[in-house]
């Protein structure tokens, strides 16, 4: 176990970030000339307590106590190494992955593309709009949403994958399943990624699969499953909690031969999360980049929005979502999991401009 976790905070952005990186004053977020960073916030933890943090100057750093501050620099050079690219996509610049639900009960748009012309002209629609990868799902992993049939489950989303693959050949097509059954005939008929909710938990033949295919995919995290995630969801300190579930994934990966540059981290807002949960993470999403992957979020339309606003609360929850993503954005994070691709895609291009003009 950890005795400290090392979050990068204090952002500067576009020119200033690049001249202070090149004063030595402040270091690159994952080697990235527009956004740069000269502070770090230490977590200690807490026995049955949220962990206490300090903050401190990229230049105090060496003054810490040795052992701090060798966990530190460890993990600042994986903060700032340079990301891989993925199946050729590369993180310097925010990318989208329209969300496609092919069900009739996901928790927003259930059984809108169910029928596959529907599908396929929706997926359409968000290529056009801006999306860079299609994350196609058959099953529903609402809050208390039940397993199907892996054979229904394919069925579901095989016409409209074969379909995407042939008329869209450099769309990145994810496929958003816990079974391994489904991944493969997946894998088979063109999928590029694999993004499973479970964290490869559920179908202990997934990680298997995917290894001995090389093929890039989403850990993600929820805490217990679908049916059960949202009653009384409890953590010792839900950051920390979860960085360590990712950090043991990666390790265990890594012992298989499995390179963590092809794993992108997802937090899984309002998998087994409360509202608190879910704004702790969000407020220091930056923390993952201790880890060496990519970050995404998937706020997009979620529950915690309408607890926030409240009786402000709208069926598509665009302000919210785009609120969130803009945030995450300000914090270093490129990949978006949305359902209104144009929508955020506009604010994205505007909050990035504006962000990097200086």
């Amino acid at each position: 176990m950890r005795k400290c976790y090392t979050r990068p905070c204090n952002f500067y952005y576009g020119n200033y970030a690049r001249r202070l990186i090149e004063k030595k004053k402040a270091l690159s977020l994952t080697g990235r000339s527009n956004i740069a960073f000269d502070q770090v916030e230490v977590f200690h933890r807490k026995k049955k307590k949220i962990a206490e943090s300090k903050f401190y100057s990229i230049k105090e750093i060496k003054q810490l106590d040795k052992e701090i501050s060798q966990t530190i620099e460890k993990d600042l050079k994986n903060i700032t190494s340079k990301e891989e690219s993925i199946l050729g996509l590369k993180f310097d610049t925010p990318l989208i992955i329209g969300a496609l639900n092919i069900t009739p009960d996901s928790f927003s748009d259930g059984g809108l593309f169910f029928e596959e012309t529907k599908a396929y002209d929706q997926a359409k629609l968000m290529i056009n709009s801006g999306a860079t990868i299609i994350d196609i799902g058959g099953e529903s992993t609402r809050p208390g949403s039940k397993t199907i049939d892996e054979k229904d489950e394919w069925q579901r989303v095989k016409n409209t994958i074969i379909k995407l693959k042939k008329n869209f050949p450099k769309i990145l097509l994810s496929l958003d399943t816990r079974k391994s059954y489904v991944m493969s005939n997946g894998i088979e008929n063109g999928v590029d990624i694999i993004n499973d909710v479970s964290g490869l938990n559920l179908d202990k033949r997934s990680f298997d699969l995917i290894n001995s295919k090389k093929k890039p995919f989403i850990l993600h995290h929820m805490q217990g499953t679908p049916a059960t995630m949202q009653n009384n969801p409890t953590y010792e300190d839900v950051l920390l909690d979860i960085f360590d579930f990712f950090e043991k994934k990666i390790n265990f990966f890594a012992k298989k031969n499995y390179r963590k540059e092809t794993i992108i981290l997802d937090p899984g807002i309002g998998f087994g999360k409360n509202l608190d949960h879910n704004l702790r993470l969000m407020s220091k999403i930056s923390i993952f980049y201790s880890l060496g992957c990519p970050i995404l979020i998937g706020t997009s339309r979620k529950r915690f929005i309408e607890h926030i606003v409240t009786k402000f609360d709208t069926p598509d929850r665009t302000g919210g979502t785009l609120a969130s993503v803009l945030y995450g954005l300000s914090q270093g994070v490129q990949l978006f999991r949305v359902h209104n691709v144009k929508e955020i895609n506009q604010g994205i291009l505007v909050f990035n401009k504006i962000l990097n003009t200086n």
